[in-house]
């Protein structure tokens, strides 16, 4: 979608002065990400029939590096811990797994790890809440037995700030892009008002091409059963945003963050430059053979053009030479062999140092992809030299879990307020973090194990960590054990 004209078209109709120009750096992050960059991963080569463009070998290592920071921050050992239990079981089911509940129905650990990655490439992530089938008195929002809540997950290009306060968005809107009637259109919400009084609008727009073939805009009505507003009292914001966890140095983009590689993209384009050498050098580097004219065979052409043929079938490593023969010792002989250096240590130390200017430049340390001998470094071996990932990691938790808890009071205000659910939005809730970043984790189950040996840790926490069972089954197995393993008693002597 042509964001930026939209984003002028919202300018001349509504007013919103939104920094287009920050769109543009998002658009080249997305263009990294995907590992294909205008004038930057093509190159001009001669051939015979002329100069052409080649596109030049990627790695694509900027999509790489958001995909391990989202399994890094949010993967499947991210937990919520909900104090209420009515409201841990509506939202998280009875499973010790937590893959029950109403978020399970809306896919949400598998979007929210996508949005990670998704916000780590454009520099900020929003979940957004909307309700299907509500029920609406006046404009007003009311309980409903058949509203059904969902959740979007759109990436810095669809979110268009429309207030920021201290660094906070409290206003913003969203556009997407979608299909009405087969024919391209474009989706606006927009969410304003405050804690007292909150409305939501939905919008389309059919897009069409201008004379100048710019896209053109015209606002189209409401699809059928569809509310164009609603307005919602005493909610929390139906939307939470979150960045990576870096102060901004780029100017323009209020309420937007930058991508985790905003700072690394000339050690991205280094990788791409050493791996496509390293791939150039072996594409050219098999073997070449000079033959002398004289033991060539002969053929002429249609055209009565004469051609030396050399005496083996692969012609395109083979080349004909017109030595002249001397009478001594330094003669040239009749063939002789090329064998190109294909320069592999030169070429993987290259690729390897822009490796890891990348992966520190990104906050995961000097090392995250080190390749020795055809091997990843080990977690066991990375852990003396992981203390930036380490740093990181903990830094980026803030913000997400900022986001995540922010949505989920939404979701169980709206559960409440216009479902009837026996929820409680207002009940604790905390994010419990996998930090297999820190060790990996047989390290620390033999670390626990030892714990539970020597009476630092209860036997149970171990078996139920080790098991995956929740801790009323780990205690029933520990007292089994420790029944079983009980010595009789034993006496001796009778009784007097």
């Amino acid at each position: 979608m042509n964001i930026t004209a939209f984003l002028n078209y919202l300018s001349k109709t509504r007013g919103w002065a939104i920094d287009a120009d920050y769109y543009g750096h998002i658009e080249t992050w997305r263009q990294w990400w995907q590992g294909s960059v205008p004038k930057v991963h093509t190159r001009a080569a001669e051939y015979a029939n002329g100069t052409k463009k080649r596109p030049i070998a990627s790695l694509r290592m900027p999509k790489r590096v958001c995909e391990d920071w989202a399994n890094l921050l949010l993967n499947d050992r991210t937990t919520f811990q909900i104090k209420d239990a009515a409201t841990a079981r509506y939202l998280l089911g009875d499973d010790e797994q937590q893959v029950g509940g109403l978020l399970r129905e809306l896919h949400f650990w598998r979007n929210a790890n996508a949005l990670v990655e998704q916000a780590y490439w454009s520099g900020t992530g929003a979940f957004v809440l909307s309700a299907e089938n509500l029920t609406v008195v006046k404009g007003k929002a009311v309980p409903g037995p058949d509203t059904r809540l969902k959740l979007d997950y759109d990436p810095a290009s669809c979110i268009l700030p429309l207030r920021v306060e201290r660094g906070i968005v409290s206003e913003a809107a969203f556009v997407s892009e979608c299909m009405m009637e087969g024919k391209p259109a474009v989706y606006l919400q927009t969410h304003t008002g405050n804690e007292t009084r909150r409305t939501i609008r939905n919008e389309w727009f059919r897009v069409t091409d201008g004379v100048s073939g710019a896209p053109v805009f015209e606002a189209l009505q409401a699809p059928p059963g569809t509310a164009e507003s609603i307005t919602v009292e005493g909610s929390p914001p139906w939307f939470a945003l979150f960045s990576p966890a870096a102060v901004k140095n780029l100017d323009g983009g209020t309420g937007l963050g930058m991508s985790v590689f905003a700072e690394a993209l000339s050690e991205a384009q280094g990788i791409d430059l050493a791996f496509d050498n390293y791939r150039e050098d072996i594409r050219l580097g098999h073997k070449k053979i000079f033959y002398s004219a004289d033991i060539c065979r002969k053929v002429v052409d249609q055209d009565g053009v004469e051609h030396s043929i050399p005496p083996d079938d692969d012609v395109q490593s083979q080349f004909v030479t017109l030595p002249q023969k001397e009478g001594s010792l330094d003669q040239s002989s009749e063939y002789h062999e090329y064998n190109p250096d294909l320069r592999v240590e030169q070429n993987h130390k290259a690729v390897q140092d822009m490796l890891n200017l990348f992966s520190f430049k990104c906050g995961l340390g000097c090392h995250r992809y080190n390749f020795e001998l055809g091997n990843v470094t080990t977690a066991t071996e990375y852990n003396g030299s992981r203390q930036d990932l380490v740093a990181s990691a903990n830094k980026n938790q803030i913000p997400i879990e900022g986001s995540l808890v922010g949505i989920v009071r939404a979701i169980l205000w709206a559960a409440k307020n216009l479902q009837g659910a026996a929820v409680d939005p207002e009940t604790p809730i905390s994010v419990d973090w996998d930090d297999s970043y820190v060790t990996d984790a047989e390290t620390r189950m033999s670390q626990m194990r030892d714990d539970a040996l020597s009476g630092l840790l209860p036997r149970y926490k171990y078996l139920s960590a080790r098991y995956g069972v929740s801790e009323e089954d780990a205690r029933k197995l520990a007292q089994e054990a420790a029944d079983e393993n009980k010595q009789p008693e034993l006496s001796f002597g009778g009784g007097g």
